[in-house]
């Protein structure tokens, strides 16, 4: 067994991205102990998508943040877009339905090949 070193990536997907190149890393956890402080910015980066009843709505979200464990920040990159798509597309369907959002169809359509 080969070990390799893991670590916690905080990650920010915009609605916009077209894959893991367009994920931002924000922060990094080197250490174990630096964990609460990092899921305490993951918590406060997310608040905003909070409903009234503290529950989160990925339709509220204007961009997509997780938190990655993995070894390398590729990894991290990639692993927060496979993790995101689902959610971004529900949020893009959604702005097209409620506010009839002309740029939500459009990057539907060309980035998810989703027709609405």
């Amino acid at each position: 067994m080969i070990y390799k070193q893991k670590f916690y990536f905080l990650c920010k997907t915009p609605l916009s991205a077209e894959g893991p190149e367009d994920v931002e890393i924000l922060e990094k956890a080197q250490h174990n102990k630096d964990f609460p402080e990092l899921f305490k910015k993951y918590e406060e980066y997310r608040s905003h998508a909070f409903n009234d009843d503290k529950l989160y709505s990925v339709v509220r979200a204007d961009d997509v943040y997780d938190l990655i464990r993995t070894t390398t920040e590729k990894s991290a990159k990639e692993e927060a877009f496979e993790k995101a798509q689902s959610d971004i597309v529900t949020n893009l369907q959604h702005r097209v339905m409620q506010k009839q959002d002309k740029n939500a169809k459009a990057i539907l359509k060309e980035v998810h090949g989703v027709d609405s």
